[in-house]
């Protein structure tokens, strides 16, 4: 399966990890052609005349411009992806001598990507680019021209051979992509247009809701998970109402009335305004004491690593992680309050307050070893192919639990305690009006 969203993109998903900027290579891509081929040579000449002066031995071959057991330059090469996507590969050397390197896919807007960590080791070159979960293992050619390896990006390694370019045959990168123009900060839209069609495929969780441009989507949404996500709460403190607010989903597709990519508490306060229009959605709000998670920072300080990404919105998810059992919780371009909404909205039994005071944006890798109360008691399973698939189900995890990994990992602490919190009290709600 493909995911391609772009950086605006905001999904809250139990199954995928998302790939953001419009880096999702897709399910199948081959070893690019032979680059870089050198140009024909004239035929030979005939031989001169005999009373024509010898002409001098031809000067020995040029020695390479580069050194052949230093990958420091710029890498290239295509992945045929369904369509073709050039990749270039800056790799340079820091004050300490070590690697490091920037990406670029210049056809999906050029924006240049750090990669986290790159290393030789002999003739082994391997690299991982975190932002799109994402690790390469390749092997350089004695002549230092190729890399020829592997790009994994999920369950199967895919083929990927990189030349190193000349001043010649080297790719012009262009300069990034402007972000998608935001919609104006004092803008209070509303759906302009909203398709609402029942979803009986037998989920029982959130699918997805995600913004793409200006286009608004959710998949398998029961009303709980809307007012969950749109008014900041977890289902706990959702109180009242009849049953089928829970165990009807719905499949959603609607427009803003205003131009321009919509921040979260806009994108809230469209879906606010659909669940009183379309759902006669009533209710009053109450203060009570309740059992909660709190989010601050823990004694060793905050661990989180500022967004390489721009834009209005966030990203995240989960994905299959290394080890048995194990997940890993994926975040681009992602508030500590949006971290804490995705922790009581899908993996968590209550209620999670921000007190961390951190401010700013973040990308943020953290994988741990679900247990039975999160998720509902159903963490996502991953399909047969991925990593962990094959590991022994007896194995003990060497993941750690979300609590210890958040810790460790994030530099962030979750504690239960009782705290006083906002609560929905539902006065009265009808099923979704006709299209």
């Amino acid at each position: 399966m493909k995911v391609r969203l772009p950086v605006s993109g905001l999904k809250f998903a139990r199954n995928l990890l998302l790939s953001l900027a419009s880096l999702a290579f897709g399910a199948c891509f081959c070893s690019p052609a032979a680059f870089g081929a050198q140009a024909a040579q004239p035929a030979p000449q005939a031989a001169p005349a005999p009373q024509s002066p010898p002409q001098a031995a031809p000067p020995p071959a040029a020695a390479p411009a580069f050194n052949p057991k230093d990958i420091a330059d710029t890498w290239q090469g295509t992945l045929h992806a369904g369509q073709d996507l050039r990749t270039a590969i800056k790799i340079t050397r820091n004050d300490k001598g070590q690697y490091q390197a920037v990406f670029y896919s210049l056809d999906q807007g050029a924006q240049p990507l750090n990669i986290d960590s790159i290393t030789l080791d002999g003739s082994t070159v391997k690299f991982t680019l975190n932002l799109v979960g994402g690790k390469f293992e390749g092997s350089l050619s004695s002549d230092g021209k190729t890399i020829n390896g592997n790009w994994s990006q999920g369950p199967n390694p895919l083929p990927l051979v990189l030349t190193r370019a000349t001043p010649e045959t080297a790719w012009e990168i262009p300069a990034p992509a402007p972000p998608p123009k935001p919609m104006a900060a004092d803008a209070d839209p509303s759906f302009e247009v909203a398709t609402i069609k029942p979803n009986d495929s037998g989920a029982t969780s959130m699918q997805g809701l995600v913004i793409r441009g200006r286009n608004f989507m959710t998949r398998a949404s029961s009303l709980q998970d809307l007012i969950s996500f749109s008014y900041n709460v977890q289902s706990k403190q959702i109180v009242g109402g009849p049953g089928w607010i829970n165990s009807d989903r719905y499949d959603i597709d609607a427009l803003p009335d205003a131009e321009g990519v919509p921040n979260s508490q806009q994108v809230q306060v469209m879906i606010r305004k659909l669940l009183a229009d379309r759902f006669q959605l009533k209710f009053h709000h109450e203060q009570r004491e309740m059992s909660a998670f709190v989010l601050t920072v823990a004694k060793s300080g905050e661990k989180l690593k500022p967004t390489q990404l721009h834009g209005n919105l966030p990203g995240l998810g989960f994905r299959p992680g290394d080890s048995a059992g194990s997940l890993k919780f994926i975040a681009r371009n992602a508030t500590t309050t949006d971290v804490t909404g995705i922790l009581q909205v899908l993996v968590l039994d209550r209620p999670v307050v921000d007190r961390t005071g951190i401010q700013g944006r973040y990308d943020i890798d953290c994988t741990f070893t679900p247990d039975d109360s999160e998720f509902g008691g159903h963490p996502p399973a991953p399909p047969k192919s991925d990593t962990n698939a094959n590991a022994s189900p007896d194995a003990a995890p060497s993941a750690p639990s979300l609590y210890d990994a958040f810790e460790q990992q994030l530099g962030l602490k979750l504690s239960a305690e009782k705290t006083s919190v906002d609560v929905i009290v539902i006065d009265s709600v009808e099923k979704p009006s006709p299209n």
